[in-house]
Order: structure tokens, then C-alpha cells, then sequence
């Protein structure tokens, strides 16, 4: 090897690097204010930003459907309704007094509960089998027959009202066709009382039954019926031990459904009762477009709306009882 030959261990040394570039012991150059990826905070806050703007044409559309007209409905009650019409404006419970004092109105309020009490657990009897049925059954025919128990909500209550009323009256086809057999000498009167607003109100409000039932079995197993059935225990005892309690959420649901559709129902009550079945929607309706007496329309408008009220109540009181029952009560409270 010459002296002006290369060293080969220093020509394998390779060389150093830039001072500018960032090596572990000398970092680079630290981000500039205003760089890189915004806050977690402020990436916190778009998404509220964003669920609030897709929500605020909803609230929008309650506020002015919802909330001012029942604003309004309130400051009417609270006027006093002269003759021919006039309208008073003032704030006085005069109005509420007269009608609280007035036994009439008490009897209207009475059948429109006793009412609703008798549609709501005629619709259960009738549409708790039905749902049941629907919701355990496992035939490729379900979807058509969860659609033939609906298919009804495709015609108006007016029209079925109307059905009713040919298949309920003196001359109808239960009266015609218990004459032909001879099983009654005079006809039935099945029409203008309350008993046939009953009828027809069940027939009508069904299919919503069975949809809430439906939607609220979610907790019927079938592996718990088998297993009550292989220790030996009766189908009785297990419907009354497992079923009946499994389903009571959406018969819950069911029965609220129906007693509100039943207490604000007006065609049926006004046709097939014939102006004598007086509920608080017929009553609120007579005042408001006969008389002309808004201010007592509006306060049954807002007793029926303090009915609303309590009857929620005790629907979310036993909804809260069930669910001390299923899952024990400290897990309820939490």
C-alpha cells in the first residue's frame, strides 16, 4: 500500500450529516403557533355544533305547532265569553270555576274515562293473542300477516266508522242476521250508545295495539319457555310465570297508546253515538263551533290535557315498577 492509497476504514466512514437535518439528540425545528391539527376541545365541540343545527328544524316545526298554539289555547282559557259570541279579554279563572261547578260537564269527563277504560281493555283482550302470535311464530308467511294486521290503518277511521255504523244499526247486518236465525225478536241496539262507540273504537285503534305489543316483546325468549316446559311445568303456569310478565312492556305501551287515541277520539264517538255519547272531544267541539264559547272549549281542552298528564304519569310510574321487578330495584333507580 502507497501513502497517497486511500484508508479503507476511512473510506467506509460515511459522512456527516447536515446540520440542518433533526437527529435524536438534536430535534428539528419546533411547530410554528397556528400549525398542525386544531385542539381536542374545539374538535369536541363541532359535533354538538352539528347535532344542534340537523335539530333545530325540528324544534322549530314543535315550537310553532306545538308549543305556541297550546300557549295560546291556555291564555283563552283565562277569558270570559259573553252572548253572541264575544270574547272577553281578561285574566280571570271565572271560566275554569263555571266549568268545574257544572255537574254536566263532570258527566262528560266521567264517560270520557269510563270510555277510554272500556276501549283500552277490550283492544288489549282482543290484539294481545294476535300480537303474541306474530311475534313468536317463525312462518315465512310473518311479514305478509304482520302487513294484513296493519293493512287497516290504510283506510280512514271516517270510512270504517261509517262500515260500522251499517253493520251496528236497527237494520244492520248483526240484527238482520240474528233475526234470520231466530235467535232474537227485536233488533239489538248495538247503535247511538256507548256500547257500540265501544265496538267500533276497538275494531279501529288494533292495529296500533298490535304494533306497540309487537315492538315491546323484546324480552320474550323462547329458550325460557322450553326450559320451563322441560322442568316439568304446565303451559298455564308458564304463560302466567314467564309470558305474561315478559310482555307486560308492551302491553304497557299498547295501553297507554290506546286510552289516548280513545279519550281525543271525535269521529267515532260523534257518528256511532248519534249526539248521545258526550266525551270531551265532541264537547270541545260543540263549544268551539256551535256555541261559539271558546273559553270554555279551551279550559276542556286543557283538563283533557290534565288527564293526559296524569295518565302518563302512572304509565311511567308502573313502566318504573316492571323494571324494579326485572332487573332489581337498585338497578331501576340508576
Amino acid at each position: 500500500m502507497t501513502a497517497d492509497s486511500p484508508d479503507p476504514a476511512h473510506a467506509r466512514t460515511p459522512p456527516d450529516p447536515p446540520a440542518s437535518a433533526g437527529t435524536p439528540e438534536s430535534p428539528g425545528p419546533a411547530a410554528t403557533p397556528g400549525s398542525g391539527p386544531a385542539p381536542a376541545a374545539t374538535r369536541r365541540r363541532s359535533p354538538g355544533r352539528v347535532a344542534f343545527a340537523l335539530l333545530l328544524p325540528g324544534l322549530l316545526a314543535l315550537l310553532l305547532t306545538y308549543a305556541l298554539p297550546l300557549v295560546w289555547v291556555l291564555r283563552m282559557s283565562l277569558n270570559e265569553a259573553e252572548d253572541g259570541g264575544v270574547i272577553r279579554q281578561t285574566l280571570s279563572v271565572a271560566t275554569f270555576t263555571d266549568v268545574l261547578g257544572s255537574s254536566h260537564y263532570w258527566n262528560v269527563i266521567g264517560q270520557t274515562l269510563e270510555l277510554g277504560v272500556l276501549v283500552t281493555l277490550c283492544t288489549l283482550v282482543v290484539s294481545y293473542p294476535v300480537a303474541l302470535f306474530l311475534a313468536r311464530t317463525t312462518s315465512r308467511w310473518r311479514s305478509l300477516l304482520v302487513a294484513l294486521a296493519v293493512a287497516p290503518l290504510l283506510i280512514s277511521s271516517v270510512a270504517r266508522t261509517f262500515g260500522w255504523m251499517a253493520i251496528l244499526g236497527t237494520q244492520g247486518v248483526v240484527n238482520k242476521t240474528l233475526d234470520g236465525l231466530g235467535l232474537t225478536d227485536t233488533p239489538l241496539h248495538l247503535a247511538n250508545n256507548l256500547t257500540g262507540v265501544v265496538i267500533a273504537s276497538t275494531e279501529i285503534y288494533m292495529p296500533f295495539a298490535i304494533l306497540a305489543m309487537i315492538s315491546g316483546f323484546g324480552r320474550l325468549d323462547p329458550a325460557l319457555e322450553h326450559a320451563a316446559a322441560a322442568l316439568g311445568a304446565p303451559r298455564r303456569t308458564v304463560f302466567r310465570r314467564i309470558v305474561l310478565p315478559l310482555t307486560l312492556p308492551g302491553v304497557l305501551t299498547a295501553a297507554l297508546l290506546v286510552f289516548v287515541l280513545s279519550l281525543s277520539g271525535y269521529v267515532t264517538p260523534r257518528l256511532i253515538g248519534g249526539g248521545r255519547v258526550f266525551v270531551l272531544a265532541t264537547e270541545i267541539y260543540d263549544e268551539a263551533i256551535t256555541a261559539l264559547n271558546w273559553p270554555v272549549a279551551a279550559v276542556l281542552s286543557v283538563l283533557l290535557l290534565a288527564v293526559f298528564g296524569v295518565v302518563i304519569s302512572l304509565y311511567l310510574w308502573a313502566q318504573k315498577a316492571l323494571e324494579a321487578r326485572f332487573t332489581g330495584p337498585g338497578e331501576a333507580r340508576s
